[in-house]
């Protein structure tokens, strides 16, 4: 197989990449990748813990991308056995383990997320349960006997919480080695992760080296920052954007970002070609709202298409800068005469997840009627005959409600 050259495969690896451990190894590796045709193993683990994934998981998911558009093998491990294990990496508590029925679930879910980014017809899937389920008890010991007591409660999150006294139990003490064990079964390669990652592809390059392996490549990729510009983007901290996200939630959460975001959210997130990134980043700086705008048209149009972005900016400006209400809004009728708690009815026009969620919204001025703001969670609507209020909640959720003919 024809490869680009070692450089131009480095400049497109190295793209907001923060850690290649060694990087001169990765280079050696493409070097012999392009002399004998043969492809590298790329590995890529994901424990299916949540059913939907965001534009934090892209940022990874886009790179083993960009491995598979460079020739190489991507595989995806889809870790049915670790997550009945719960990975600490980033805790400061146990996290509690999945059932088999929810993994399965969210595992389905991922993939077919994940196939919004990935080539699904050039990956290769795997399932850990199908090495890790069939190791016995010898087994366990005997990998457990490769790593250090001293080494593990190295880590940073480990040693946090062996400090404070936090309880950690020996189970979580196995996830590294278990991860590790999938890149000795794959004998990857390069394996992908986040920088909160590091320890565990470490664990795996040095499971490898005692099984007389050539030893991986580990390349951390940052931890994307949230729309609130402070923290990881997480559904934990509600600063997040899914990737099936309906388009105009998706425009609008995007130019919710802090400016200073811009630029490495088009680096992460983007196809924007590596040379005309620079002219990105003094737009960020010169006219950051109009440079917000065509970032959020971009990442819509990545996962909607063209129609659905453009769509999108319309529905944003209506809404938000004209501040209308948008034509295709719902429309709730009831009978005149008739008192209906507000609460009810945003649930009825489903325009909240859950009453929690409306009642927070109430609480921090995101619910109005007829732009009067609705503080009050058992406030009461009376319709009267010829009545017409339009709802607003959160700043893209709209309804109108009006009295029966």
């Amino acid at each position: 197989m024809s490869f680009p050259s070692v450089q131009d495969q480095l400049t497109v690896i190295k793209r907001g990449t923060v850690e290649i451990v060694p990087e001169d190894e990765l280079i050696q590796k493409l070097e012999t990748s392009k002399k004998t045709g043969k492809p590298l193993t790329i590995k890529l683990g994901c424990d299916p813990t949540r059913p939907d994934l965001h534009l934090g998981h892209s940022v990874i998911l886009r790179k083993l991308r960009q491995f598979q558009d460079l020739g190489h093998q991507a595989i995806l491990i889809i870790g049915d056995f670790t997550a009945l294990i719960g990975d600490p990496s980033g805790q400061n508590k146990t996290r509690p383990p999945l059932s088999t029925e929810e993994i399965n679930i969210n595992a389905k879910s991922y993939l077919d997320q994940a196939g919004k980014i990935l080539d699904l017809d050039k990956l290769r899937i795997v399932y850990n349960s199908d090495w890790l389920g069939e190791m016995n008890f010898e087994d366990v010991i005997r990998l457990s006997s490769k790593l250090t007591v001293a080494r593990i409660i190295e880590r940073d999150d480990f040693s946090k919480r062996y400090n404070n006294n936090e309880p950690i139990s020996l189970h979580e003490f196995l996830y590294p080695l278990a991860q590790g064990q999938d890149s000795v079964h794959l004998k990857s390669d390069v394996e992908l992760g986040g920088t909160d990652q590091k320890f565990n592809l470490l664990v795996g390059r040095h499971l490898q080296q005692q099984n007389d392996q050539p030893p991986q490549v580990c390349l951390m990729m940052p931890l994307l920052v949230g729309t609130d510009g402070s923290q990881k983007m997480s559904k934990s901290y509600d600063n997040y954007i899914g990737i099936d996200e309906n388009p105009n939630d998706m425009y609008g959460k995007v130019l919710r970002i802090p400016d200073d975001l811009i630029y490495s959210w088009y680096e992460l997130l983007t196809d924007i070609d590596e040379k005309e990134l620079p002219e990105y980043k003094k737009k960020a700086e010169s006219d950051p709202r109009n440079t917000k705008h065509e970032l959020a048209h971009h990442i819509t149009q990545m996962y909607h298409g063209e129609t659905a972005a453009d769509e999108a900016r319309r529905y944003f400006e209506q809404t938000v800068i004209n501040k209308e209400i948008p034509d295709d809004a719902d429309v709730l009728s009831f009978p005149p005469g008739s008192t209906h708690r507000l609460l009810d009815i945003i649930a009825q026009a489903g325009l909240t997840s859950s009453n929690g969620e409306s009642k927070r919204l109430m609480k921090q001025g995101g619910v109005s009627l007829d732009d009067v703001k609705i503080t009050d969670k058992n406030f009461e609507l009376k319709i009267e005959s010829g009545s017409e209020f339009h709802l607003k909640v959160g700043k893209r959720n709209f309804a109108i409600l009006k009295a029966e003919n």
